[in-house]
């Protein structure tokens, strides 16, 4: 079974008055992603309804794994060591930051801007069809400490945060990021920031947090 690992993030609200998501599990939560309509999904609903559970063959060996072949930029290496692989994904690339950010967040980037902002939202399964979503962003900045003053804005409870891409392209109904398996990789002047949630199916504790862990490890595309 999976070991539940917390990632730096663990106290922090993701997001606030008008969006994202919320690491306590209340407040207002940004509806980003779904339960997909993708044939190989088998059971529906979130983690802990009916169905296989996912998980239990991901040891934390396997997470590691995942996450060196994360980092060398291999994504299907990375998810089949997680047991997983993309079905759907969609990826956004912005010049700025502001029309896609709100809260504290949003006020820092209007007195520092970012140079660059890329978004992606994918949704995974695997042979069991449990489905999980995953979001994430890569920020960049003009300098490292840019980007470190931008940690210590991002990382504040009800601070704001970078909206995930929409659902709609990828013909998904509403799920809810609650923040609760989060992480972000900061490297050099850019930040990389992933967020998991189940789609369908069951996962073992642990399990999605980890699945945003490695996906925090991703270059750039």
């Amino acid at each position: 079974m999976l070991t539940a690992t917390i990632g730096r993030m663990s106290n922090r609200r993701i997001g606030g008055a008008g969006g994202g998501s919320d690491k306590a599990g209340g407040g207002l939560a940004l509806v980003a992603a779904a339960a997909v309509a993708i044939g190989a999904v088998g059971a529906t609903g979130g983690a802990g309804l009916g169905g296989s559970t996912a998980g239990e063959s991901v040891s934390v060996r396997g997470k590691s794994e995942g996450k060196q072949s994360a980092k060398k930029g291999d994504r299907d290496g990375a998810w089949k060591k997680m047991g997983m692989k993309v079905r759907k994904q969609i990826r956004k690339q912005d010049p700025e930051c502001l029309t896609a950010s709100h809260g504290q967040v949003r006020e820092f980037l209007l007195r520092t801007p970012c140079t660059y902002l890329d978004r992606e939202l994918l949704v995974l399964d695997d042979a069991e069809g449990n489905a999980a979503v995953l979001s994430l962003a890569w920020v960049g900045f003009r300098t490292s400490g840019d980007r470190s003053r931008f940690d210590s804005v991002i990382d504040v409870q009800g601070s704001g945060d970078i909206y995930p891409l929409g659902a709609a392209l990828l013909g998904m109904a509403d799920i809810v990021f609650t923040g609760y398996n989060y992480d972000a990789e900061p490297n050099g002047k850019s930040i990389a920031i992933a967020e998991a949630e189940a789609a369908g199916g069951q996962f073992e504790p642990g399990f999605l947090d980890a699945l945003a862990e490695v996906a925090s490890q991703l270059p750039r595309p």
